[in-house]
């Protein structure tokens, strides 16, 4: 109670010197969650009608029905294509945030002088800090939570065919505990750059530098993060809605051998003595299945989680060497 007593005063200010920014900043959340619903209730909708016509995607019904699957998967793509774009700006988020936090909550005050007004006013370095981080992060939170929660219903809607894989970049990192994480992350980062850069405009890129490799690290390492389930035989028949991680394949002794090792030989005949050569038997495929998703999820959220603890006590540590 006492230290929320102590940053009610600091986060007043935050909240008045950004309420322009954080007014404008909720206004597009709720359009954005306005949205989101509409063009799910329409996908909806343009799902029900079709279903109703009595045609069907496979072009089992004739040629009658040509226009009216055109005219319906194109309105489903492009209806994916909206929440992928959504989806696609809840991924970059963190590093807008993290140039805001960089920029304007901290370097702009440093660089300008007018945190010295703060801390004259009984406002420890610490509280000033504490609340300049909090405030935003708080909001942005909530925001990004009711976001991704209504983007999540949309793009799960059973309606449509092209339902969106859970392992794509942008789907991932716009679900589950991993956007929160990410933006910790970034707050913290940018609070860091911000105190050691102490000039606005190099801070704002200096942090979405950071925070969108790190974005961009994940998407590629994410994989990695939990091992992969194994399917093997002479061939293979994967389930759907699987990530495929790697695929090769193995000898009569357990040896995995690359793919493209006898792929690339030419005639049938060239490549079934190549396989012979090599004591290829059969084939493997390492893939996440869809349980794997919250196993992914939370070592990344774990990960990350880490990093901006230690961003953050950095931060602090930056902020005490220069105040004394």
């Amino acid at each position: 109670m006492s230290t929320l007593t102590t940053l009610r005063g600091p986060a007043r200010v935050v909240v008045r010197q950004h309420r322009s920014t954080l007014r404008i900043a909720g206004l597009l959340a709720l359009a954005a969650v306005i949205a989101l619903i509409a063009v799910a209730l329409r996908s909806s909708h343009v799902a029900e009608v079709f279903a109703a016509s009595d045609c069907r995607v496979d072009g089992g019904t004739g040629r009658i029905c040509d226009q009216t699957v055109r005219n319906y998967l194109d309105s489903m793509l492009r209806y994916r294509s909206l929440f992928g774009g959504f989806a696609t700006f809840l991924m970059v988020l963190p590093a807008l945030f993290s140039a805001f936090v960089a920029g304007p909550v901290i370097a702009r005050e440093l660089e300008s002088g007018t945190f010295r007004m703060s801390w004259t006013q009984s406002v420890s370095p610490a509280r000033w800090l504490a609340a300049k981080l909090a405030v935003p992060t708080v909001l942005l939170l909530a925001a990004t939570a009711v976001l991704s929660a209504v983007l999540h219903w949309a793009q799960s809607h059973p309606d449509t065919p092209y339902l969106s894989e859970w392992y794509t970049p942008q789907v991932f990192a716009a679900t589950g505990t991993v956007p929160a994480a990410h933006l910790l992350f970034g707050m913290g980062a940018g609070a860091l750059i911000g105190l050691l850069v102490r000039r606005t405009v190099p801070a704002m890129a200096a942090s979405v530098l950071v925070t969108g490799a790190v974005t961009v690290a994940f998407a590629y390492l994410r994989q990695g993060l939990w091992p992969p389930s194994t399917l093997t035989g002479a061939t293979l028949s994967p389930a759907e809605d699987i990530w495929w991680v790697e695929v090769g394949d193995i000898s009569a002794s357990g040896e995995r051998i690359p793919h493209d090792v006898c792929s690339s030989s030419g005639a049938e005949a060239e490549q079934l003595r190549c396989m012979a050569d090599h004591g290829i038997t059969g084939h493997y495929l390492d893939y996440h299945p869809a349980s794997h998703f919250w196993p992914l999820q939370l070592v990344e959220t774990g990960i990350l989680l880490a990093l901006a603890a230690l961003a953050v006590v950095a931060a602090f540590r930056v902020l005490r060497r220069r105040t004394g």
